[in-house]
């Protein structure tokens, strides 16, 4: 068969390389390290470079972190109004008076707290509350203060209503229930004043529920620490009621996922560094003899691994050339 063996061909070609890498191979003696050679080994890491590398890979985890636990905070903050509305959204009906003993009493803890309240409601200085959006449609949220016994009023949201087809405001409005009516609520805290926005001049429109500035449009004195999104009233109303609120859902969102990706980031950078440190080390100490040892042995390694489909096709093509 050697008779037959032509090393120009394209298996021979491949053969002889087998052949004079098993050569080498067993013609290769482990030289002694001369003791006057240079020798880097790892003392390459302590140069300015690589202290400067350290210092930006540090920052960049630091910055993760610091993102990470952003995030953290944001599901914490997620898994508390979950709770908070577990426990206030079906309470049952606390009264006004013990809920919010003040006008500007509000506790962080009672929103969604269901209250109850009696009054009657002033129809004269009801409000729409502008840019309120419902299923991508525009509308307005129906503010309608409910006064009370003692002469105070409490802000009803009785809903959202959609913005008429002619004009910048509700074609119909539904009226409340008249005479004494007992309303139950699900407390909200007042809104903060959209910065850059004021209320429409000569019109019953605000821009927010923003007690402070709806308590100068209403004659009625009015509790300014929070108001009441309308679950229920009775007696019924004789009209449809605007709509209503859908129960928040339950949802912490990707917070727990996106915490665990930037602490991978973090990770992840200190790899890639410890990677460019084998490489550097590798290229500085290539002429030592045992890092060539170490090289040969990865290597071969590589070269006994089974060749991919794309490996293959590329010596096919290459060789068809």
């Amino acid at each position: 068969m050697s008779d037959g063996f032509d090393p120009n061909s394209r298996y021979g070609r491949r053969h002889a390389q087998k052949i004079a890498r098993a050569a080498a191979a067993e013609s290769t003696v482990r030289p002694e390290r001369d003791p006057d050679e240079p020798f880097v080994g790892w003392r390459f890491v302590q140069s300015r470079r690589w202290l400067g590398y350290f210092a930006i890979a540090v920052a960049f985890a630091v910055v993760c972190a610091l993102f990470g636990m952003w995030q953290w905070d944001r599901r914490n903050e997620a898994v508390r109004q979950n709770e908070q509305v577990a426990q206030n959204y079906e309470h049952t009906p606390v009264p006004l008076d013990e809920a919010l003993p003040k006008a500007n009493s509000w506790d962080e803890s009672q929103t969604w707290l269901r209250v109850s309240v009696t009054g009657r409601y002033d129809v004269d200085d009801q409000l729409l509350v502008r840019n309120r959006v419902h299923n991508g449609q525009p509308g307005f949220e129906v503010l309608t203060p409910l006064v009370t016994a003692d002469g105070r009023a409490f802000v009803v949201d009785r809903g959202w209503v959609p913005t008429g087809n002619a004009q910048d405001a509700p074609d119909h409005v539904p009226a409340p229930p008249s005479g004494e009516v007992t309303a139950v609520v699900r407390l909200q805290q007042s809104e903060p004043r959209i910065p850059g926005r004021t209320d429409p001049a000569h019109t019953d429109q605000v821009q927010s529920v923003t007690l402070s500035d709806v308590a100068k449009k209403v004659d009625t004195p009015i509790w300014t620490g929070a108001y009441g999104q309308l679950a229920s009233e009775s007696p019924a109303p004789t009209q449809a009621r605007p709509l209503g609120w859908d129960r928040p859902t339950a949802d912490t969102g990707l917070h727990l996922s996106y915490f665990i990706q930037w602490f991978m980031f973090a990770a992840g950078g200190f790899g890639f560094l410890a990677y460019l440190m084998v490489q550097e080390y590798r290229n500085l100490n290539q002429d030592d003899p045992e890092e060539r040892e170490r090289a040969q042995e990865r290597q071969r390694r590589k070269d006994a691994k089974p060749k991919t489909d794309a490996e293959i096709e590329d010596e096919l093509l290459s060789a068809g050339r």
